[in-house]
C-alpha cells in the first residue's frame, strides 16, 4: 500500500502510537482488555444488550438518565482515583536520588488526567445525575423540558469520557495541567496528540453540558407544580436553578477558549501567542472566566443537598430559608467576579489584585451564613445521625477549613507566597472533597431508597464514612504544612529527605480513601443482596418534606398521576399535616416520551469525529461530521415519539399504591 494512501487512512495514528514501552500501561490495558471481555461475556450470556438498550441506553426518563450520569461519574471516579494513588506513591518513594517508578512524560500525564476526570467526568455527572433525578421530582414535574435533549447530553458526555480513555491506550494525553495554559499547550511546545485529545474530549463533553444546563432551566422556570411560586421551591432546586444559569453563561466560554486553542494548534493562528499581537495571558483569563464559576457549579448543587439533610434530619423547617436564596444568588452573582484571584501572580497590578482579593473575601459571606443556617437549623432539633446526617457534619467541619484558607489566599501578599505551592493543592481537595464529594455521599444515600426502594447497608456505609474523613485529614494536612515550608506543586522527585514523611502520612491518607471508595462499592454490592430487609414501605424512609417524596419509591415512569398543588416550600410536610390521600378516581390517560437511539448515535458520531481531528484522519472526521448532520435533519421527521398510557392502567396502579398505604398504617 502507497505511503500516501496509509497517511490518508490512518493520519499521525501508527503502531508508535501505541505506548507499548509503558509496562504500567501496557498492564492497564490487560486488565482493562480482561475485565471487559468478562463484562461482554456477562451480558451476552444473560442476554442483557437488548434491555439495556430499550430500557436504559435509549430512555429518555429523566430518573434513568440521572442514575446513567451517575454510573458514570462512579466508573470515573476510580480512573481518575487511580491516578492519584499513583501519584501520591511516586512522591512517597522519589528521595535520597531515586527516580521513583515513573518517568517525567508519564507523570506529567497522570496529574493533568486526574484534574481534567476528577473535575469533568467525575463531579459534573455526579452534580448533573443528581439535579436530573430530583429536580423534575421536587417541582412535580413528569420530566424535563426537553426529554430527547436530555438522553443526548447524557450521551455526549459520555463520548467525551471516552476519548479521554482512549488517550491511555492509543497515543498520549496533555502534560500541561488540568488547564493546559500556553504556551505549553501550543504546538511548537505540545506537538503530540495529547492537548489535542484534551480539547475534544472536553468540548464533546462541554456540548453535553451546556444543553444539559439550558434543559433543567427550562424546566425548573417553566415546569413548576400550580402554587410553585419561585420562594416556594425547595432549596435544592433553587441551587440548581443556579448552577445551572453559571453553566449557561460559563460554558460557552470554554467553548469558545479551546476551538481559538484549536486554531492556533491547526490553522497557525495566534490568538494565545506571543507574535502577532496573540497573548498568553488572555488564554489564563478566560480559561478562569469559565473556571471560577466552574467551582461553583460544582459546590452549588450540594448546598442544596445539606439544606434538605439538615431539615430532614432534625425534624425542622430549615432555618432562614429567604436568606439561603439569597445568599445563593449573590455567591451566583459573584461567582464571576473573582476569576483573577487564580492569577495575582501574573502581574496585574496593586489596584486589580486589591479589587479581586476584596469580591473574593466578600463571597464567604454568604457561603457563611448558610453554614449559620444550618447549624440554626439543628440547633434544638431532634437530630437524626444517619449517614446522610453524618456527611453533613463533616462537611461543616471540612469545608470551614478549606474556606478559612481560601481567605488567606484571598490576600495578594500572602498568595504570592503560597500560589505556586502544595498549600494551593491542599484548599482546593479541602474544598472539592469536603465540599463537593462529601455532599454527593450525602445525596446519593439520602436519594437512594427513593430511586431504587431500599436503603442502602448504613455498616458499610460508616465505614466507607470514616476512611473517607479520615483519610482526606491524613491526605491533606500534610500538603498544607509542606506549602508553608515552601514545596512547589507539580514536582516529581525531591532532594530534601525530610521531606519524605510528609509524602508517606498523605500516601497513607490516600490508602485510607482508597479503602472508603472500596466499602461504598460492597456497601451497593451489599445493599442489593439484602434489599428485601432494607425496603421501607412507607416509600419515604427519612420522613421527608420536600415534594419528591410524596410520590412510590421509586417512582412510576410518569412520576405523579395527579399534579400535586402546593401551598409551602415545605410540601410533602404541608400535605401530610393536611391528611393526604391518593385519590383513587379521576385519573387521565398520560402521553410520555417514546425512547429514542438518536442520541447514542450523535454521540458516537461526535466521537469519531474527535478522533478523527485528533489523529488527522480527514476523512473520518468529515464522514462523521456530515453523519452528525444526517442524523440531527432525520431526528427532526420523527413524529412518532409519545407513547400512551391508559387510564386504566393508571388507576390500576395508583388504586395498589393507595391501598399499601392503608395497610401500613
Amino acid at each position: 500500500m502507497p505511503d500516501s494512501l496509509i497517511k490518508f487512512i490512518f493520519g499521525r495514528l501508527s503502531w508508535e502510537s501505541l505506548p507499548l514501552h509503558e509496562p504500567i500501561v501496557v498492564g492497564t490495558f490487560m486488565a482493562v482488555a480482561l475485565g471487559g471481555a468478562v463484562l461482554v461475556g456477562a451480558l451476552t450470556y444473560y442476554r442483557l444488550w437488548g434491555y439495556l438498550w430499550r430500557e436504559w441506553f435509549t430512555s429518555v426518563d429523566h430518573k434513568k438518565i440521572g442514575i446513567m450520569y451517575m454510573v458514570l461519574g462512579l466508573v470515573m471516579l476510580l480512573r481518575g482515583f487511580s491516578d492519584a494513588i499513583m501519584m501520591r506513591l511516586q512522591q512517597a518513594i522519589a528521595f535520597n536520588g531515586s527516580e521513583g517508578y515513573l518517568n517525567a512524560h508519564h507523570y506529567d500525564q497522570i496529574f493533568t488526567a486526574h484534574g481534567v476526570i476528577m473535575i469533568f467526568f467525575v463531579a459534573m455527572p455526579f452534580v448533573t445525575g443528581l439535579m436530573n433525578y430530583v429536580v423534575p421530582l421536587q417541582i412535580g414535574a413528569r420530566d424535563v423540558s426537553f426529554p430527547f435533549l436530555n438522553n443526548f447530553s447524557f450521551w455526549m458526555t459520555v463520548g467525551g469520557a471516552v476519548l479521554v480513555m482512549a488517550s491511555l491506550f492509543v497515543g498520549e494525553f496533555a502534560q500541561t495541567g488540568w488547564l493546559a495554559y500556553p504556551p505549553l499547550s501550543n504546538i511548537g511546545y505540545s506537538p503530540d496528540v495529547g492537548v489535542d485529545y484534551y480539547i475534544w474530549a472536553l468540548q464533546v463533553a462541554g456540548v453535553g453540558t451546556t444543553l444539559s444546563g439550558i434543559n433543567l432551566i427550562c424546566t425548573i422556570v417553566k415546569m413548576r407544580a400550580p402554587g410553585m411560586t419561585m420562594m416556594r421551591m425547595p432549596v435544592f432546586t433553587w441551587t440548581s436553578l443556579c448552577t445551572n444559569v453559571l453553566i449557561v453563561a460559563s460554558f460557552p466560554v470554554l467553548t469558545a477558549v479551546l476551538s481559538m486553542l484549536a486554531l492556533d494548534r491547526y490553522v497557525g493562528t495566534n490568538f494565545f501567542t506571543n507574535d502577532f499581537g496573540g497573548s498568553p495571558m488572555m488564554y489564563v483569563n478566560l480559561i478562569w472566566i469559565w473556571g471560577h464559576p466552574e467551582v461553583y457549579i460544582l459546590i452549588l448543587p450540594l448546598f442544596g443537598v445539606f439544606s434538605e439533610v439538615t431539615s430532614t434530619f432534625s425534624g425542622k423547617r430549615l432555618f432562614g430559608y429567604t436568606s439561603m436564596v439569597y445568599a445563593t444568588v449573590v455567591i451566583t452573582i459573584l461567582s464571576y467576579l473573582v476569576w483573577l484571584h487564580h492569577f495575582f501572580t501574573m502581574g496585574s497590578g496593586a489596584s486589580v489584585n486589591s479589587f479581586f482579593g476584596i469580591t473574593t473575601m466578600i463571597i464567604s459571606i454568604p457561603t457563611g451564613a448558610k453554614i449559620f443556617n444550618w447549624l440554626f437549623t439543628m440547633y434544638r432539633g431532634r437530630i437524626r445521625f444517619e449517614l446522610p446526617m453524618m456527611w453533613t457534619v463533616a462537611f461543616m467541619l471540612t469545608f470551614v477549613v478549606g474556606g478559612m484558607t481560601g481567605v488567606l489566599l484571598a490576600v495578594p501578599p500572602a498568595d504570592f507566597v503560597l500560589h505556586n505551592s502544595l498549600f494551593l493543592i491542599a484548599h482546593f481537595h479541602n474544598v472539592i472533597i469536603g465540599g463537593v464529594l462529601f455532599g454527593l455521599f450525602a445525596g446519593i444515600v439520602y436519594w437512594w431508597p427513593k430511586a431504587f426502594g431500599f436503603k442502602l447497608d448504613p455498616f458499610w456505609g460508616k465505614v466507607s464514612f470514616w476512611c473517607w474523613v479520615v483519610g482526606f485529614w491524613f491526605a491533606f494536612m500534610p500538603l498544607y504544612i509542606l506549602g508553608l515550608m515552601g514545596v512547589t506543586r507539580r514536582m516529581r522527585v525531591f532532594d530534601d529527605p525530610s521531606l519524605q514523611i510528609w509524602f508517606v502520612i498523605a500516601a497513607f491518607g490516600a490508602v485510607l480513601i482508597a479503602i472508603g471508595i472500596a466499602a461504598f462499592l460492597i456497601q451497593i454490592y451489599v445493599s442489593i443482596r439484602r434489599r428485601e430487609e432494607l425496603t421501607d414501605p412507607t416509600g419515604d424512609p427519612w420522613n421527608g418534606r420536600t415534594l419528591e417524596w410524596s410520590t412510590s419509591s421509586p417512582p412510576p415512569d410518569y412520576n405523579f398521576a395527579f399534579t400535586p398543588v402546593v401551598r409551602d416550600n415545605d410540601a410533602w410536610w404541608d400535605m401530610k399535616k393536611a391528611g393526604y390521600k391518593r385519590p383513587l378516581s379521576g385519573f387521565k390517560p398520560i402521553h410520555m416520551p417514546r425512547n429514542t437511539g438518536t442520541g447514542v448515535i450523535l454521540a458516537a458520531l461526535s466521537v469519531a469525529l474527535g478522533f478523527g481531528l485528533i489523529w488527522y484522519m480527514w476523512w473520518l472526521a468529515a464522514a462523521s461530521f456530515i453523519g452528525i448532520i444526517a442524523t440531527a435533519i432525520g431526528h427532526t421527521f420523527n413524529y412518532h415519539r409519545d407513547f400512551h398510557i391508559p387510564a386504566s392502567e393508571v388507576t390500576q396502579t395508583e388504586e395498589a399504591r393507595t391501598r399499601l398505604l392503608a395497610m401500613q398504617g
